[in-house]
């Protein structure tokens, strides 16, 4: 019994990646850390992607229509400050988002940030993550592709969907995961421990 369950286990990490959907968040600097909050970041659990962090503090968002309170704040802290909202959220905020990977903030709308001692306005960083798959270089061999590829993706979800765009990252320092947003996390029935298998 043992033994068949090494195998299942082999043929799933073989074929499949799991899939994680990611909400709204925040990355901050250290210096608007310490605006918002009066200290640096303070861990609260660990991330799938090995070192990061979800803190302790929150923050609310302003945008030009609304905002969301009670945000999650992503450590450790950035050299520059980026907001990952879906494009549902951008129509509450007023904000429209381009759709960009993580680091690409470049002509992007700003907003504003609360914390419990202070406020920040980012000129731009505000983005709607585009869907991707952080991949170990063993794993990036083993579906044969490449840092900087893009592919699609098949769901094995309530609503089975294929996805198209999903841009793949490669580094040692990754683990292999599927991040989606909560729109297209909810469109393809999304729950935990759901699996997606990359397609050319």
């Amino acid at each position: 019994m043992e033994n068949l369950q090494e195998l299942a286990d082999a043929v799933v990490s073989r074929l499949f990646v799991e899939l994680e959907a990611s909400g709204r968040h925040v990355h901050v600097t250290a210096q608007q850390a310490k605006v918002m909050f009066g200290h640096p970041l303070t861990p609260e659990r660990p991330l799938s992607q090995p070192g990061q962090y979800l803190a302790k503090e929150r923050v609310r968002l302003i945008g030009p229509k609304g905002e969301f309170r009670n945000v999650a704040v992503l450590g450790p802290e950035r050299k520059e400050g980026q907001v990952e909202i879906s494009l549902t959220d951008g129509r509450t905020l007023g904000i429209d988002p381009p759709i960009r990977l993580s680091g690409d903030v470049a002509g992007s709308p700003g907003i504003t940030l609360e914390g419990e001692r202070g406020r920040v306005t980012l000129s731009h960083g505000v983005i709607a993550a585009q869907r991707h798959v952080h991949l170990t270089p063993s794993d990036a061999a083993k579906f044969g592709v490449r840092n900087g590829q893009t592919v699609r993706l098949q769901t094995y979800t309530a609503r089975p969907t294929v996805y198209g765009d999903v841009a793949v990252r490669v580094s040692p320092e990754f683990a292999s995961y599927v991040h989606l947003d909560y729109d297209e996390a909810n469109a393809c029935g999304f729950r935990k421990g759901d699996l997606g298998r990359l397609l050319p």
